[in-house]
Formats: structure tokens, sequence, C-alpha cells
């Protein structure tokens, strides 16, 4: 998420603490809020993508083939 997106939802919570926020600004926050929430998603699925647990005998097993595996026994 770009920088200036970050400021403008920090601008509107502290001006919300303020006062009351106009309609326009309360669905430009909630707008903002909503894609931070996504890019934070897509972020940590890319992470976990790319974690690999090393289990005691030294073998290896990646995050998502692991989460795949429990899956498909449910």
């Amino acid at each position: 998420m770009e920088k200036a997106k970050m400021d403008r939802i920090s601008e509107l919570s502290r001006k919300s603490r303020i006062q009351e926020l106009t309609a326009e600004e309360k669905i430009e926050q909630q707008a903002l809020r909503q894609e931070y929430i996504e890019s934070m998603r897509s972020s940590l699925r890319a992470t976990l993508q790319n974690t690999v647990i090393v289990h005691p005998d030294g073998t290896k097993e990646k995050v998502s083939e692991r989460a795949k595996k429990k899956n498909e026994k449910q």
C-alpha cells in the first residue's frame, strides 16, 4: 500500500477522534481500511508461501504444502 494512502488513513483516524467525519470521509476511510486489510493479507500469504518448516529429522516441508495436506484429510 502506498505511503500516501497510509498517511490518509492515519489522518482520518486522528480527525475522527477530534470531530465527527463527514459521510464522504467515512466512506473513504472504510475503503482505505479495506484496501489496507487486503494488502496485509496478500503480504502474509506471500510470506507463508515461502516459509519452510524444518523437522527435527532434517526434512523440510513448505507451509503451503502442509496446509494442502491438512485440508485433504478433512
